[in-house]
């Protein structure tokens, strides 16, 4: 963590705290409270960000699209609120230089993992609802993900990187995508890891807070993989990811 970084993160934020307390708090990975002997992370903030970041979603798109059917509120919901959104909403907000991480933790790219980008942003969300309210929360969830609310209300199947991983695969290979599954930690703070594969060629990974998650993350990478690589179709009779 750096100062200038924290300045230039809430300079885009475009939110003044009363006090700095609750943004550094949310800046703060249990990796850098393992090495310093601080117990406080920035994982309670977490918790809270997520239930404001869902309602605040949730209130816009049942008062802005009276139209849109219970289904598709909560795939377009469910496509905002995906660690891959969370994770570029913080990139593009300089959350990673501002972090407080362990030295291990850095020195493996953990300023860049979607992961704790995802886990920083709904924190600082949360730090936003603890100093300014539910009033402050909602004009910077809004002004920070108001693209990505309506690219997903303009496509509500886009978050379903699975499903549109399915279907290029099928129409490339033939072949289904197959997902393999790891998890790590307590109970409590379980992460789960998922790497996407196929014909035996591995094509993505990601990680998640749950099952679905991981493998959606997984889905992304390697719908993005696949952008970047020219793969013949399956009637040429080659296989090659």
């Amino acid at each position: 963590m750096s100062s200038d970084a924290v300045t230039a993160l809430v300079d885009r934020l475009g939110y003044g705290f009363s006090e700095p307390g609750p943004l550094l708090l949310a800046l703060t990975h249990r990796s850098w409270c393992a090495e310093t002997g601080h117990t406080a992370s920035n994982e309670r903030l977490e918790f809270l960000g997520d239930a404001v970041l869902g309602v605040i979603v949730t209130d816009h798109l049942f008062t802005s699209h009276p139209e849109m059917p219970e289904g598709l509120l909560a795939k377009v919901r469910s496509a905002v609120v995906s660690e891959p959104t969370l994770a570029k909403v913080a990139a593009d907000l300089g959350v990673g230089p501002a972090l407080r991480l362990g030295k291990g933790e850095d020195a493996s790219g953990g300023r860049s993992k979607a992961s704790i980008l995802s886990d920083a942003m709904e924190a600082i969300i949360g730090a936003v609802y603890v100093d300014g309210g539910i009033d402050a929360a909602r004009e910077v969830v809004l002004d920070l993900f108001d693209a990505s609310i309506a690219a997903a209300a303009e496509e509500p199947g886009d978050g379903d990187f699975k499903s549109q991983l399915q279907e290029l695969t099928a129409r490339r290979f033939s072949a289904a995508p197959v997902y393999e599954l790891g998890a790590e930690g307590p109970d409590h703070e379980k992460r789960f890891f998922a790497r996407v594969s196929v014909d035996g060629n591995v094509i993505g990974e990601g990680e998640g807070r749950s099952k679905k998650g991981a493998e959606q993350a997984a889905a992304h990478a390697a719908l993005d993989h696949l952008s970047t690589v020219t793969v013949p179709n399956h009637e040429s009779g080659q296989h090659d990811a």
